[in-house]
């Protein structure tokens, strides 16, 4: 029998996995080496779970998801099911998970839309916490954090080591930058650049993340200068094309500030102030 005709009738699992007996995985769908399902799941036909990950029982995995390797993924979370962007007519769009992630209890991560770059993507070593909400077509970097009750609307981004606190909501379309720290609670209407910290509804800036790790290993130099941009951006008036030209130059000496070349280049919805 053919290949494609083979996983079009049963499901590929591979013999070290171990699948609760009243769990369903669907013909086509792909598990790995060493995954654990549990209980009273569903793994839809066009998914494919990596080695050594556990989805935990009563999760429903569908559409056209990749999860890779290593990640653990809480009770009753929905991953890969239809967004809820009205003009999504079925499209095979995805969602794609990195190694190493933890999602909580009740998480949902929506699947992609024609619309906007086709994916939900999530990267490598995230915690997304309990009843954490990802929209269609966000883009979650590496080492994020997301707290209890928080949710990213639509092609939302978060940079690398971002982290967003609990009971939070980030507007569709907006950017949070790499390294930026969100407080409990708060409402991001516009985009937040690297290393800064935010909070309010709706959020403001609220000071220089200096706990952010690599400012912490930075050589003085270049904290001096991480500090520089956070006071022209929010202090002292100066113009945001200044600003971008000043951070296009210095980051060829010090390769960190190309996060901010990164975040100009992705910000729509205007800088927070």
């Amino acid at each position: 029998m053919p290949f494609c005709g083979y996983l079009e009738t049963f499901a590929l699992i591979s013999t070290t996995a171990i699948v609760a007996s009243n769990s369903v995985v669907a013909p086509g769908a792909i598990i790995g080496a060493h995954v654990r399902i549990g209980a009273f799941c569903v793994i839809g036909a066009h998914v494919v779970i990596g080695e050594g990950s556990v989805i935990a029982s009563h999760s429903v995995i569908n559409g056209h998801t990749y999860i890779g390797r290593h990640n653990v993924i809480g009770q009753f979370a929905s991953v890969g099911e239809s967004n809820q962007d009205l003009k999504y007519r079925g499209e095979a769009t995805t969602v794609v998970l990195g190694d190493d992630n933890q999602i909580g209890k009740n998480a949902t991560i929506h699947r992609g839309t024609l619309q906007g770059v086709q994916s939900t993507r999530i990267g490598h070593h995230n915690c997304l916490m309990n009843n954490v909400h990802i929209g269609h077509d966000c883009v979650v970097g590496n080492s994020v954090l997301i707290g209890d009750n928080s949710g990213l609307a639509g092609h939302v981004v978060a940079g690398n080591f971002s982290q967003i606190g609990s009971m939070c909501a980030i507007h569709q379309f907006c950017v949070i930058g790499q390294g930026a720290r969100i407080a409990d609670q708060s409402g991001v209407v516009q985009d937040v650049p690297p290393y800064v910290c935010a909070s309010g509804n709706h959020a403001v800036p609220e000071g220089f993340n200096a706990m952010a790790l690599a400012f912490v290993n930075a050589n003085p130099p270049l904290r001096e200068i991480l500090l520089s941009i956070y006071a022209k951006l929010f202090h002292d008036g100066v113009a945001i094309d200044e600003v971008k030209s000043e951070v296009l130059r210095l980051s060829i000496e010090f390769p960190l500030l190309y996060c901010f070349n990164e975040f100009f280049r992705l910000s729509t919805r205007g800088i927070i102030r």
